[in-house]
């Protein structure tokens, strides 16, 4: 029992602590606000807007027509432009694709030969332009349909392909936005807020009370474990019901309750990994340095940006030891899917047990750090 209330009033030091610092409490509130309101309207990834020019040198009918189909909000009103002004439009950044429409080619359609459209496409926005290309493609192809129907009646295809979107059906990006953003602020805030109560403590000086207090370092952890994990759960739960269910109005069909589990057990996982971190460095500077580069390896190779799919082989292995790859499987499932714990519970028993190994080696880093300040 005292052990459990040593942890207690450890962690009730910790919370008073965070609050009295306006600047942590400042991060926090940001973090779980605007940030992710601003990323979730921001960063999209479907096709939106894009600037076409077409040069149309058909001069037909056809031509026209599928001139005339690229509406908003997909594209722009398209440019018609010469032959010659096509790579210096392209070079200025002015056109995103640019339609090349030979001559002839209403007249090589209707004499069933097989004529070529040119697509030109400014591939430095890699997304836009897969979405975009494959979008232009369609279109063509619907008007090409509509043309040679019309000229010679009616065209049966062999088969009919109709997609129905599951979990997302208006394939809106703010949806995974903003989820997959109070995710990785999630992960960000815990690595930084555990691991800055540490180095608070040293620049502070009050380590070296804890120090002469009957505590134990499995006990000073433990509490800044939990009094940091407590705060940012509520705030991700916050955020959850309020940013991202009230203000964007995105539904989340699983449960927040098991969502809110899962929080706590991977919290577990990252805090450990901020405290040990914060025993690896001295000062506030060389923490945020060192963590930097952990946070965007968790946060690119985890399968929140990137399809773990997509990986090589041995990298999928390898980042099966991040705990944030099992959590983003787990959250996306809950979220998303409205799964529940018969489905996600290999995630939670793989976060679990990779957050005691967390726990374990920081245990033993903070152990040595307590000793060499003695």
């Amino acid at each position: 029992m005292r052990w459990i209330t040593n942890i207690y009033r450890l962690g009730v030091k910790e919370i008073f602590s965070l609050l009295r610092d306006p600047v942590l409490m400042g991060l926090i509130f940001y973090t779980f606000t605007f940030a992710i309101y601003t990323v979730a309207h921001g960063v999209q990834t479907e096709l939106r807007n894009a600037s076409i020019a077409v040069v149309d040198e058909d001069r037909s009918e056809l031509s026209g027509q599928i001139t005339g189909a690229f509406l908003p909000p997909y594209f722009k009103t398209p440019s018609e432009i010469d032959l010659g002004a096509v790579d210096p439009g392209m070079d200025a950044g002015r056109y995103t694709f640019v339609l090349d429409i030979p001559p002839d080619f209403e007249a090589d359609v209707l004499a069933g030969r097989i004529p070529e459209i040119q697509l030109n496409v400014d591939a430095t926005a890699m997304t836009i332009a897969g979405n975009g290309a494959t979008y232009i493609s369609s279109i063509v192809n619907a008007e090409l349909l509509k043309f040679v129907s019309r000229s010679s009646g009616s065209v049966v295809l062999p088969v009919e392909l109709r997609v129905r979107a599951k979990y997302n059906p208006n394939l809106d990006s703010t949806w995974f936005m903003a989820v997959m953003q109070l995710i990785n602020n999630l992960t960000i805030l815990a690595i930084i807020l555990s691991g800055a109560a540490v180095i608070r403590e040293r620049e502070h000086g009050t380590l070296e009370h804890l120090l002469v207090m009957p505590v134990t370092s499995s006990e000073i952890m433990l509490a800044k474990i939990w009094a940091n994990g407590l705060v940012i759960v509520l705030a991700a739960v916050l955020s959850l019901q309020f940013i991202v269910q009230g203000l964007l109005g995105i539904p989340i069909v699983g449960s927040i309750a098991l969502f809110t589990l899962g929080s706590a057990v991977y919290l577990f996982a990252v805090t450990a990994m901020g405290i040990t971190l914060s025993t690896l460095a001295t000062t506030m500077p060389q923490f945020g340095l060192l963590s930097i580069p952990v946070f965007v390896v968790m946060n690119l190779l985890s399968g929140g940006i990137t399809p773990l799919e997509s990986m090589p082989q041995g990298l999928q292995n390898t980042v099966q030891v991040l705990p944030s790859t099992h959590f983003i499987k787990f959250a996306q499932a809950v979220l998303y899917r409205g799964a529940g714990i018969e489905i996600v519970w290999p995630q939670l028993l793989a976060t679990t047990i990779i957050g005691v190994a967390f726990f374990a080696f920081g245990l033993a880093r903070f152990r040595a750090t307590l000793a060499s300040a003695r």
